[in-house]
């Protein structure tokens, strides 16, 4: 009688891979459009879509159709691919972190020379 042997697979982890790093970049782009809001009149002034909360609005209007521009780019390009989920992991948390010392004040002030 013939053996058959089962070969384990290593399936696609990529779309869920580009979920996770992409949560990372956008609260990194959260934390950056703050600082930029926060820094110049006229990119506030821009981004005051609603007049009772001023640019905060524009702010995480914006970053959250970024956050899902870069969830959708990488999701397409990894969408077969299996990849190191620790390192996008790393990279996510990383960007997550800088993103997250972004709104705090003395952290963005640093950035702007005050």
């Amino acid at each position: 009688m013939t053996e058959i042997k089962l070969v384990p697979q290593n399936p696609a982890n990529g779309p869920i891979a580009a979920a996770v790093l992409a949560c990372g970049i956008g609260c990194f782009l959260l934390g950056v459009l703050a600082v930029a809001a926060d820094g110049s009149k006229s990119l506030a002034a821009a981004l005051n879509f609603y007049h009772p909360t001023g640019p905060l609005s524009g702010v995480t209007s914006v970053a959250i159709a970024l956050w899902l521009i870069c969830w959708t780019v990488l999701a397409a390009r990894w969408r077969n691919k299996t990849l190191a989920f620790a390192r996008v992991s790393a990279f996510a948390f990383l960007f997550l972190a800088l993103g997250l010392l972004l709104t705090f004040p003395p952290f963005g002030d640093l950035f702007l020379g005050r």
